[in-house]
């Protein structure tokens, strides 16, 4: 059996994916073949297309993504609790070998059944392939690190990623004061309808000085940083005594210096610290599931686009005007 992929032979900009039709074939031991009807779009597949991702893409013929939703196919030897017809969730898990080996831009793949996670009835394929990754980065850093209590003022910078929104949103679930920062202020009404309480655009002046002023001159008990770079230092002055500091990606690209601003935690936070621990796993599970039967948790869908225009969303992904999820669905 074969299937359309994005694949990519040299690093480079979005122009340098293209679709092939590549044998998968049936799956082997703990193995499942999933037929995919939407996958979600993340930076780090940018940063793996470009050559700045934390490993290197394995050329030629490197993959994508890891986040889709779809329906089971078929099941390999030693599979059980899975079957033909069910609709799924697919994500990365901690011993996955890559993306750039395993990535699931396509219309169907092969894939570790330990990567699904069952789909509700009540869930399609477009929120079934936003939803899981960035509510679990986000829970488990807020939640599961943080310890986010009611009350807590919580500072999300790069807020209208579908990770920033998600921590938005879980931290007004819980009662928490969620502080959207955000490079300019195009995206304000947006991220206040999505639950923020305050957002504060970083072109508009000192983000320190805007904290300490919303916080009462406290700071905020936790940051939730996915930018880092050189300006790291200076945000960790908005963090209150005690506080926390919790640093999860690197869209700067720039080196880091650590923060010297005492007395704070500083947290290097992946989402593999969630799935190390299946109990984690299971309470993660279970939060987004009732948060999303609640309505207070719902992913943004910015667009979405076919799988033959794989290379106009990646190039609307680098344009950085979304705000939430870019989808991609195939048609079968």
């Amino acid at each position: 059996m074969k299937a359309r992929t994005v694949l990519f032979d040299e690093l480079g900009g979005p122009e340098v994916l293209y679709l092939a039709d590549v044998e998968i074939g049936e799956p082997g031991p703990g193995q499942v073949r999933v037929r995919i009807d939407a996958f979600g779009l993340n930076r780090g597949e940018v940063f793996l297309r470009t050559g700045r991702y934390y490993y290197d893409a394995v050329l030629p013929g490197s993959r994508l993504g890891t986040e889709a939703a779809g329906v089971v196919e078929a099941v390999g030897p030693g599979v059980t609790g899975y079957a033909a017809g069910e609709a799924v969730s697919i994500v990365a898990k901690p011993n996955d070998e890559g993306m750039s080996v395993h990535g699931i831009y396509a219309d169907r793949a092969i894939v570790a059944a330990e990567r699904l996670i069952r789909r509700p009835e009540h869930m399609d394929a477009v929120t079934g392939a936003a939803i899981w990754v960035p509510a679990f980065t986000s829970y488990g850093a807020l939640v599961e690190v943080g310890g986010l209590q009611p009350g807590d003022d919580v500072v999300v910078t790069a807020a209208s990623s579908s990770v920033g929104l998600a921590a938005v949103q879980i931290a007004a679930h819980l009662g928490a004061t969620p502080i959207a920062v955000t490079r300019t202020g195009a995206k304000t009404d947006r991220l206040l309808a999505a639950g923020a309480k305050h957002v504060i655009a970083a072109d508009d002046g000192n983000v320190v000085k805007q904290v300490h002023a919303l916080t009462g001159e406290r700071g905020a008990r936790l940051i939730f940083d996915g930018v880092t770079g050189p300006d790291l230092p200076d945000l960790a002055q908005a963090v209150a005594p005690d506080g926390m500091l919790i640093v999860y990606g690197s869209l700067d690209g720039r080196p880091t210096p650590l923060p010297m601003w005492w007395p704070i935690n500083v947290y290097g936070y992946a989402i593999f610290h969630l799935f190390a621990d299946e109990e984690r796993v299971l309470r993660a599970e279970t939060f987004i599931s009732d948060g999303l039967r609640a309505g207070a948790l719902a992913p943004v869908i910015d667009r979405t686009f076919d799988l033959t225009d794989i290379v106009e969303a990646h190039r609307y992904m680098e344009s950085n005007t979304q705000v939430g999820k870019i989808v991609v669905t195939a048609r079968h």
